[in-house]
């Protein structure tokens, strides 16, 4: 299996320090102007790094989501990361403790869609 370049990672890492720091600047940088980005807790899908910046502030309004990448695969023409997600309420409550996958289609270095998915087999864990 081809290893991922360490610029790719490096960006993936940039994007998750960036949401979980709701830094919505920093992480909007590693993305299209028309991201295609998950509604996780809503369903479907927003689209443009506005549309982007207005569902994070409405989902940061109703719970605490922290998203820690573990590992990161190559998946076809996408990456596919392992992530640990622990999702608060307001007041701390832990709503979800999980892990989950993240794939990611890269255009021009930059994220340009990311959708939800189950996380990788064990047989592809490192």
């Amino acid at each position: 299996m081809p290893n991922l370049a360490a610029s790719t990672i490096e960006l993936l890492r940039a994007a998750y320090t960036g949401f979980n720091a709701r830094d919505t600047a920093a992480a909007l940088a590693t993305m299209t102007a028309d991201v295609a980005w998950p509604r996780a807790f809503k369903g479907g899908f927003v689209r443009g790094q506005e549309a982007v910046r207005a569902y994070w502030t409405e989902q940061w309004g109703e719970i605490n989501p922290h998203v820690e990448p573990l590992a990161f695969h190559p998946d076809g023409g996408c990456i596919l990361v392992e992530v640990h997600q622990v999702v608060r309420d307001l007041a701390g409550a832990v709503l979800a403790d999980e892990h989950v996958g993240h794939r990611f289609t890269l255009e021009q270095g930059l994220i340009q869609k990311m959708e939800v998915c189950a996380p990788p087999s064990p047989d592809r864990r490192a």
